[in-house]
């Protein structure tokens, strides 16, 4: 099972009390925590107006979302690049994904990269996920595989499951890196244990296969069951398909080993890493 689009997600965090300052922008987090938006964008327009680089991107967030004020995807571009080009690593992130999408702007891969690449520089591991995908799919730069690699190593070591899987699946067909089934288990494992469902399902068809691992229905059985037990209702298709090889690895099990496999698949539980 190949996941085919980047898991991009708009970073919506707003308002961390904790760093807040005192004055108008600790105010300002306390309006946006009891919900009154109005008085949020009333408190931190000045100081975005003055410079600061955390209301510009939390201005351009309310903008984003609509709160306090019409949606609008062209102001909040404004704000976002006026906090990206201070360094702002989750303002760089969301233009690129703005850019990626042409929310408010023309759909721009270039642009994309270019501030996707400034926030995985400074350790951003979706924006690392992100850049990966791009180079992968020649999204706004040339496909280069060996590129793709390096930018999913670097948010897998940060624990994105979604890299992790993607590591699996490069090293399971050998894309940019010598086939390596075994490589390829270690890194589904790890995204399985935190729930990812393509990669639960992909080391079911490996156990079955024997690819990296002796052949194995039991665990083939359990890793379907778990798999089909983390699709959501929106991906109906997949968890069926997830079923039926459950059905597929039984067909070739004793009813002793299904009761093993079922009992495996209650009992599961993530490893915890080291």
């Amino acid at each position: 099972m190949r996941r085919t689009a980047a898991a991009v997600i708009l970073i919506l965090s707003l308002f961390m009390a904790g760093l807040a300052i005192a004055g108008p922008y600790e105010d300002a987090t306390k309006a946006y925590e009891r919900g009154d938006y109005k008085t949020t964008i009333r408190l931190i327009k000045p100081l975005a107006d003055q410079g600061m680089a955390k209301s510009q991107y939390n201005l351009g967030l309310m903008y984003a979302r609509g709160q306090g004020v019409r949606q609008d995807y062209v102001e909040a571009v404004k704000w976002y690049r006026k906090a990206a080009d201070q360094g702002h690593v989750a303002a760089q992130y969301n233009l690129g994904f703005i850019y990626a999408n042409g929310q408010g702007v023309p759909r721009d891969y270039a642009e994309a990269v270019k501030w996707y690449g400034k926030a995985a520089d400074q350790g951003n591991a979706s924006a690392q996920y992100n850049l990966g995908h791009m180079y992968e799919s020649g999204q706004g730069v040339p496909r280069d595989d060996a590129k793709a690699l390096r930018w999913y190593r670097k948010a897998a070591d940060q624990g994105d499951a979604s890299a992790r899987f993607n590591l699996g699946l490069m090293y399971a067909s050998g894309q940019g890196v010598p086939q390596d089934y075994a490589e390829a288990m270690m890194w589904y494992r790890k995204a399985a244990d935190q729930g990812d469902a393509p990669a639960r399902y992909n080391l079911g068809l490996m156990y079955a296969l024997g690819q990296g691992v002796p052949q194995d229905f039991v665990q083939s059985h359990m890793w379907f069951t778990l798999a089909a037990s983390r699709f959501p209702a929106s991906e109906k298709e997949k968890r069926e398909m997830a079923r039926s090889n459950v059905d597929v690895a039984a067909s070739n099990m004793t009813p002793a080993q299904i009761a093993e496999a079922q009992k495996l698949a209650r009992e599961w539980k993530p490893k915890k890493e080291r």
